[in-house]
């Protein structure tokens, strides 16, 4: 795979150390199946301070995906997630709304159940805690022992989901 190279770079202000120091840089990447996609990374030389986010090239319409996943080829598929978006699974009473530092990434629908996993608060992975039976019920998803829905709601139309022969509903957000 060759390297990526910037197609833009600057140096701006850090909202962290004040510092004419963070590095701000644009690349372009060609997904397949998705088409091209920008990733944005912000670092600071000084204070370490990072930020990234990736998306869908271009603004689009507001929109929400879903998936309906049942096997394992459903948690292969491909999650375009841009910083704007969010992600609900209903059957796992989750919620992902974005924040003002909330940054967009590339993963699968496995994966975003792993960072839903490694954002849990440590005692939800005690057996005695009350929310320990969410920690089961994730693990079991991701190892297509129970069904769900992914929802990806994005304001700008910058997410997507990706999957060959997988059903993907499109509709729009409103």
């Amino acid at each position: 795979m060759e390297e990526l190279k910037p197609i833009y770079e600057d140096e701006v202000e850090c909202p962290v150390c004040g510092g004419k120091t963070l590095k701000y840089s644009v690349y372009t990447y060609v997904v397949p199946l998705a088409g091209e996609v920008v990733m944005e990374v912000w670092k600071c030389g000084v204070c370490g301070y990072r930020k990234s986010n990736v998306g869908l090239a271009g603004v689009g319409k507001a929109k929400r995906l879903k998936i309906s996943v049942n096997t394992d080829r459903e948690l292969r598929a491909l999650v375009i997630k841009s910083s704007t978006a969010r992600i609900e699974i209903p059957e796992l009473g989750i919620e992902v709304v974005p924040g003002p530092a909330a940054e967009g990434y590339i993963t699968t629908v496995e994966g975003v159940l792993e960072k839903i996993l490694d954002n849990m608060p440590s005692e939800c992975f005690n057996e005695s805690h009350e929310c320990h039976n969410v920690v089961v019920k994730i693990v079991d998803a991701m190892n297509a022992k129970l069904k769900f829905t992914l929802i990806l709601e994005d304001p700008l139309g910058r997410s997507a989901l990706v999957g060959e022969n997988v059903p993907i509903v499109e509709e729009p957000l409103t």
